[in-house]
C-alpha cells in the first residue's frame, strides 16, 4: 500500500498595510468615463485631446482659417462687396420707384430693427397716416429672412415670410424681399420697396398731416433735401454699412474715415441751425434719424464705428434728442427689437448671440433730456456750407 504523497506547500505573500489597492483600468476609458460623466462635452473632449493646455497649433490655424473662408461665404450672400476691394455694395431696390397711381387700398411691410423702415414707418405717424395706410410688421427669423409670428402677423395674407407676400403678385417673385415694401391690396401689386421714394410718396398723398401743418417735403426746400440726401446717403446712412459689412481692413479705414468726416461736418453745420434745412423738420431729417438713434445703441459696437459715440457730439445728440420728444416719434422707436435684431440676428458679425447693455446714453430717460434746441436762430434762406455738402 502506497503511502500518500505529502501535499505541496503554498505560497503566502503578506500584503503590507494600507488601503486595498484600486483596480486597474486603462488611463483611455477613465477619461472617457469622465467625457461621458461631464456636463460640458465639448470642454471634457478638449481635455481628453489635450489635457488643460491651449489647443494643439495646427488646430487652431486650420480652425481660424476654415471659420474665415466660411465667414466670407456668409457674408458674401448677407452683403454683397466689391471682390477687388472688399467694399460692401448694396443691392438696387427691385422696386425703386413709383409707377402710376396706385389704389387706395395701400398696406405698409415695415421692420423694426430696419432703419430703412422706420424711415417710411416714422413718416406715417408724423403725416397722421394710420388709419389709412395699415401696417404688418415682419421680424427677422433664424434664417434672417423678414418673417410673420402669431404675436407679428400678416395683416393681409396672413402670410408666414413677407418673400410669400412678394409672391403674391401676378409676376411672381425672386430675390431679397426687403422692407419696406408699400404694397397694392387691389391690385396685389408691388408699389416701391425704396425708402426714400416711398416717404416721398407719402408726403405727396392727399390730405397727409390731417390738417396739422407739417409738410415734409415742401416744394421750395426740395433742392436742398436732395442735397443734404445724397450727402447723408453714402457717408451716413450707408456708411456705417460699409464699416460693419466691409470685407477688407482697407475697405473699412475708407469708410469709417468718411462717416466720421461726415458726422463732423453735421455736428458743425448743427451749431446754428436746428434743422438740416433750417427751422423745419424735413425727409432730409427723417432719413438722418434714423440711423443716429441706432448709432450708439448697435452701429458704435457691432459695426465697429468706434471713433466716437453719438453722446461725444453735443449738437447731433441734441438734435437727436429734439426729434425724439416730437409727438408720436418715440412710439416708433423700439430700441429692444432694434439691439435684438442686429446682435441676435446678424450671425456672421455676432456668432454668439450675445446682446450687450443697451448705452445709457440710449434709456428713455437720456433721450427725454432737455435739448435746447428751441433757441436756436433761423437758418432758413442761408445757403447750405459747400464743405459739407459737396
Amino acid at each position: 500500500m502506497w503511502a500518500t504523497p505529502p501535499q505541496p506547500l503554498r505560497l503566502q505573500f503578506r500584503r503590507p498595510p494600507g488601503p486595498p489597492p484600486r483596480p486597474f483600468l486603462p488611463c483611455r476609458r477613465s477619461r472617457l468615463n469622465r467625457v461621458a460623466a461631464s456636463q460640458d462635452p465639448l470642454t471634457s473632449l478638449s481635455r481628453l485631446l489635450w489635457g488643460r493646455a491651449l489647443p494643439p497649433a495646427q488646430l487652431v490655424l486650420a480652425v481660424r482659417h476654415g471659420w474665415a473662408a466660411a465667414w466670407q461665404l456668409l457674408m458674401r450672400q448677407l452683403a454683397p462687396s466689391d471682390p477687388a476691394t472688399g467694399a460692401f455694395t448694396r443691392t438696387p431696390s427691385r422696386f425703386p420707384a413709383v409707377v402710376g397711381t396706385p389704389s387706395p387700398r395701400l398696406h405698409l411691410y415695415v421692420g423694426l430693427p430696419c432703419p430703412w423702415a422706420h424711415r417710411a414707418l416714422l413718416v406715417r405717424a408724423l403725416l397722421g397716416l394710420e388709419a389709412r395706410i395699415p401696417v404688418s410688421v415682419a421680424v427677422p427669423g433664424d434664417d434672417g429672412a423678414w418673417s410673420f409670428t402669431p404675436d407679428s402677423p400678416d395683416g393681409l395674407y396672413g402670410k408666414r415670410k413677407l418673400r410669400e407676400v412678394y409672391a403674391v403678385r401676378s409676376g411672381g417673385f425672386e430675390g431679397r424681399a426687403s422692407v419696406p415694401m408699400l404694397w397694392d391690396a387691389e391690385r396685389r401689386e408691388v408699389v416701391c420697396n425704396e425708402s426714400i421714394e416711398i416717404v416721398k410718396f407719402l408726403c405727396g398723398l392727399p390730405g397727409a398731416d390731417s390738417g396739422g401743418g407739417l409738410d415734409l417735403w415742401p416744394p421750395e426746400l426740395r433742392q436742398d433735401i436732395d442735397r443734404w440726401y445724397a450727402f447723408i446717403y453714402p457717408s451716413v446712412n450707408n456708411g456705417v454699412y460699409r464699416c460693419g459689412f466691409a470685407q477688407s481692413q482697407e475697405a473699412y479705414d475708407a469708410a469709417a474715415s468718411e462717416l466720421f468726416s461726415a458726422l463732423d461736418r453735421l455736428e458743425a453745420h448743427l451749431t446754428g441751425s436746428r434743422y438740416l434745412c433750417g427751422d423745419r423738420l424735413t425727409l432730409a431729417d427723417v432719413c438722418l434719424f434714423t440711423t443716429l438713434i441706432r448709432f450708439d445703441l448697435v452701429y458704435n459696437t457691432l459695426f465697429r464705428c468706434t471713433r466716437r459715440k453719438l453722446a461725444e457730439y453735443p449738437n447731433l445728440h441734441a438734435y437727436t434728442r429734439d426729434i425724439y420728444q416730437m409727438p408720436k416719434v418715440a412710439e416708433t422707436c423700439d430700441m429692444e427689437a432694434i439691439m435684438a435684431g442686429y446682435f441676435k440676428t446678424l450671425f456672421p458679425l455676432n456668432p454668439g448671440g450675445i446682446q450687450p447693455i443697451r448705452p445709457a446714453s440710449c434709456d428713455r430717460e437720456s433721450l427725454l433730456r432737455p435739448h435746447g434746441r428751441e433757441a436756436l436762430p433761423s437758418a432758413a434762406g442761408v445757403p447750405l456750407e459747400a464743405a459739407a455738402v459737396s
